[in-house]
């Protein structure tokens, strides 16, 4: 069995939506194509191999800063978590 990925994303690290897509992009080592956008996060997770667990710390942070946005990013982590069983997301308790 592979060995769990643990990848943590910091909402102090994604304080609009640019430093968001950043910080998602070297945190996860998404391609250079996925288009810094939800629908691609959404597409890449999905298709993601092997046991990856998405721990996301300062949530709170993250939602004041980006707002619907925000609360849009983290219900496209949550879904890709639904549909791909290879994929945890969690919440730190901050």
């Amino acid at each position: 069995m592979a060995e769990m990925e643990i990848v943590v994303l910091d909402g102090e690290k994604m304080l609009n939506r640019r430093e968001a897509h950043d910080h998602l992009a070297g945190q996860l080592e998404l391609p250079e194509y996925y288009g810094r956008n939800l629908d691609g996060l959404y597409d890449l997770l999905t298709e993601r191999e092997g046991p990856t667990r998405i721990v996301i710390r300062h949530g709170n942070t993250l939602l004041s800063w980006l707002g619907d946005y925000g609360r849009a990013l983290i219900q496209t982590l949550i879904d890709a978590d639904r549909v791909n069983p290879g994929l945890e997301v969690l919440f730190d308790g901050e």
